[in-house]
């Protein structure tokens, strides 16, 4: 499934001024599932005193959590990393617009070359590193880059069918994806290798979260890859199946999972 195209067509639609690119991020965090995650890691760390002062986004793309980073933690100074030097030039005018541009830049990256030592308080992994193979390195960089204490939070598929692949010989959903996910144990024994000690790991996109994901993200992006004229009938599914998928992410955020199609992983330098 090519999912690359639909996330350009829908950035274009939302790109022509600053106030639709504010809508675009606001519906993405009330619709991915892993962005609940991550901002409730987030505000368990800031419970802990948790404060960064330097902030990266690893792979930043449409630079929707950037954009939140920045909102939740003005004082701080916030890197987007991305390896598409399109999506940097367009985040950078984006911030520009909007006033942003004073604490937070976009820079062309490749992770497995980063050289930054003991820079970051806090680094972000949205679901990239499915995406890279050479994750082994990547986790070692960021390792470096991090302040003594700092953070790495990460969001990835995991082994359980992140990728919507359930059995050995299914493609994956997202073409784009070079692994079909992480099992605990594999991402566990990489970032011990990287340096990292303490490290929690837990399931998302339990029972509730998967069929929240089918009706929020497959199913339309399905229909997208049939016809782009799905695109214009989208708010009107979207006013149905939302709430459902609302009550169905509320309940994947605050349940415990024995098992899921994604990893939460929170480690500490």
């Amino acid at each position: 499934m090519q999912y690359d195209p639909i996330k350009r067509s829908l950035g274009n639609i939302f790109n022509r001024t600053p106030k639709l690119r504010r809508l675009f991020y606001s519906l993405l965090d009330l619709l991915l599932l892993r962005s609940w995650h991550i901002r409730r890691e987030l505000r368990n760390l800031d419970k802990s005193g948790f404060d960064p002062n330097q902030i990266a986004d690893a792979g930043s793309g449409f630079g929707q959590y950037v954009y939140y980073l920045s909102g939740k933690y003005p004082d701080a100074r916030i890197t987007g990393l991305d390896i598409k030097q399109e999506q940097v030039d367009d985040c950078n005018n984006f911030f520009t617009s909007i006033g942003r541009n004073q604490k937070v830049e976009f820079r062309h990256a490749d992770l497995t070359r980063l050289d930054e030592n003991e820079e970051w308080d806090l680094v972000l992994s949205v679901d990239v590193m499915e995406h890279i193979e050479d994750d082994r390195t990547v986790f070692q960089r960021i390792y470096n880059g991090l302040k003594p204490g700092g953070v790495l939070l990460i969001s990835t598929p995991s082994d359980q069918g992140g990728s919507d692949v359930h059995h050995e010989h299914e493609e994956s959903f997202i073409d784009e994806h070079v692994r079909d996910g992480y099992g605990v144990a594999e991402i566990d024994e990489k970032l011990r290798e990287a340096g990292f000690s303490t490290i929690n790991i837990k399931y998302s996109y339990g029972g509730p979260g998967k069929i929240s994901w089918k009706l929020s993200m497959k199913y339309p992006i399905l229909l997208a890859n049939v016809s782009k004229l799905f695109l214009l009938v989208l708010p009107i599914y979207y006013l149905v199946a939302y709430p459902i998928c609302y009550l169905l992410n509320m309940a994947d955020v605050r349940g415990k999972h024995s098992t899921g199609t994604g990893l939460i992983v929170n480690c500490r330098k």
